[in-house]
């Protein structure tokens, strides 16, 4: 019997290492769906919304580093893994999306459920093909499979259900996925970048995902340069956990002395960063230096006196030997002891969490971090989860700390902590999930969860409101509106879906919750935290325009009859910074 393409298609991305494919089977992929059944080897994961199965796959496979499939039928299926697939590229994720596409008799004729691969994923996907002809299958998957896994990113290939059940080509279907290449800039650059680092007085470093394999090398430099190391979020777990000159974070989440390093510095390098947010980096007043493997990323975000190419693992070690040892640790300290300071600062709504309520989320996440095991994956639902993990869950060794934090889409913690729970079997995932996004997203393919009886630790921060986008709105001196909504009791919804609930209303129950939720392996749990709607945090360096806006919305908001708003919000933020 000869081969399908459809069994060609997963025989090779078996052979590239893929372990599963999530998604949702209907008409035009049901060939493709028949034989990955025939095939056995990759686990096929059903889901009750494409998107949900993106995000699962995206935080699977930029762990791992492995490939992996995601899959949706004709039209509206497709469009499901849109969002998903965005945040694979922005996170630099490999995922292979088999995308069910009409009959290719019928392709450009506005067909039922017709759409065109090729316009609709141009902005997510690094490659598309349409396989129209049995005799394109080799050469189309191998490309999609290499593209996925060498430059990290979704990939996308549109098959018609009579291509995938028609006769394959008889052709091989080995290949081969190099390794990684070594990329680091070339000796005249890191001469100059040499005596750049020589000639400063002070070093500062800011680094970013971008030094994950390399973050040995980027500590040796900062010890050797006596360099205060700042991260952007997508380092934090990268760079904060054993090193005695990390900083902190800076932006609108940040904490520490990462801002005033990175500002007062003579020199600045940054490693493997692409940060967004322009009004956070320094001027003209420090000399810049971006080192990343991206070319596209240098430069883009502030003005440099060199950029340089090249992976930050190769390019440090490159540098290493070539640079003078620093002596004076003056700034160092001053920066060390800023962070400190700030550090006890955050400390005010922990330490006084146990007689607070409503639950202080600060409270409620460092109590998290304290008891969660030492290779706990923990995953922040874009919103105010991202303030919380970014400040009060402490990352380690062997902990990981994800969200979609370059794309910035609601609802990802969930399916991110379902998707390593299955690549990691038997260690804590954890969500720390937002009440707006769980309902999005995460509370109808929990039954999923239940059903594969997967120990997912959901914790939801209900304060009946999308909250970020309210603190958003009263940095833009607006009253806020449109944010508020009720919430059923969760913990309550999981008990009748078949998972364990936990409702914590009390701040003395906090610990004892958490502690339980983390002890239950029996399947998925869902705690219903009830945290204080009113909670701020402010970073450790607040823009002008940021403090302006809330200013200009306080006084809004008093003018409007809403006084009493105001006060209880004050009250309940006399210990922020």
């Amino acid at each position: 019997m000869s081969k399908k393409v459809a069994d060609v298609l997963w025989e090779m991305l078996a052979k590239a290492g893929v372990k599963r494919c999530y998604g949702i089977v209907g008409d035009a992929l049901n060939p493709v769906v028949d034989a990955l059944r025939r095939n056995g080897t990759i686990e096929f994961v059903p889901v009750r919304n494409e998107e949900y199965g993106v995000f699962a796959a995206v935080a699977e496979a930029y762990f791992t580093g492995n490939p992996v499939v995601v899959c949706g039928t004709a039209g509206p299926g497709v469009v499901h893994l849109f969002n998903g697939l965005m945040d694979a590229r922005k996170e630099a994720a490999p995922i292979i999306a088999i995308a069910g596409d009409i009959e290719s008799s019928m392709i450009d004729t506005s067909t039922l459920e017709e759409l065109n691969p090729y316009k609709f994923f141009e902005t997510a996907s690094l490659y598309t093909a349409r396989l129209v002809n049995p005799e394109q299958a080799r050469a189309v998957i191998n490309t999609a499979i290499l593209t996925a896994v060498l430059e990290k990113g979704p990939t996308v290939l549109a098959i018609p259900g009579d291509v995938a059940s028609a006769d394959a080509p008889d052709q091989l279907t080995d290949f081969t996925i190099a390794a990684p290449a070594i990329l680091r800039p070339s000796d005249t650059d890191l001469d100059k970048l040499v005596r750049m680092i020589d000639e400063a007085k002070t070093v500062a470093i800011f680094g970013g995902d971008g030094c994950r394999e390399g973050r040995d090398e980027v500590v040796e430099l900062a010890c050797k340069l006596k360099a205060p190391v700042g991260y952007a979020f997508r380092g934090k777990q990268w760079l904060e956990h054993e090193n005695p000159n990390a900083v902190g974070m800076t932006g609108l989440l940040g904490y520490g002395g990462a801002y005033n390093a990175i500002h007062e510095a003579d020199l600045l390098l940054m490693l493997g960063t692409d940060f967004p947010f322009s009004e956070f980096l320094p001027g003209t007043s420090v000399k810049k230096v971006q080192i990343d493997k991206n070319p596209k990323h240098i430069g883009r975000r502030t003005a440099l006196d060199l950029g340089l190419v090249g992976d930050i693992k190769s390019t440090v070690s490159a540098l290493l030997p070539a640079v003078r040892e620093k002596t004076n640790r003056e700034f160092l300290d001053r920066q060390i002891a800023h962070t400190e300071s700030f550090h006890k600062l955050l400390q005010h709504y922990v330490e006084k969490g146990p007689t607070i309520k409503p639950i202080r989320p600060e409270f409620l996440a460092a109590t998290l971090s304290e008891l969660a095991s030492d290779d706990a994956m923990f995953f922040a639902d874009t919103g105010t989860a991202c303030i919380w993990l970014a400040r009060h869950i402490y990352g380690g060794k062997n902990r990981r700390l994800f969200g979609s934090f370059s794309w910035a889409s609601m609802a990802n913690a969930a399916p991110n902590a379902f998707g390593c729970a299955l690549a990691y079997p038997g260690r804590q995932c954890i969500a720390l999930s937002g009440d707006g996004g769980f309902t999005m997203l995460g509370m109808g393919d929990l039954l999923t969860q239940i059903e594969r009886r997967t120990p997912v630790v959901q914790i939801i921060l209900n304060n009946e409101k999308f909250d970020f986008v309210h603190i958003e709105q009263q940095e833009a001196g607006i009253v806020p509106f449109g944010v508020e909504f009720k919430n059923p009791n969760f913990a309550k919804v999981a008990e009748a879906m078949g998972a364990k609930g936990i409702r914590i209303e009390e701040p003395e129950d906090v610990r004892e919750g958490l502690a339980e939720a983390l002890a239950y392996k029996d399947g998925p749990v869902v705690v219903d935290a009830v945290v204080d709607p009113l909670a701020l945090a402010m970073p450790s360096h607040s823009p002008f325009h940021t403090v302006k806006g809330f200013t200009l919305s306080f006084a809004k908001q008093v003018l409007s009859g809403r006084l009493d708003t105001v006060i209880k919000e004050m009250e309940r933020n006399v210990g922020i910074v």
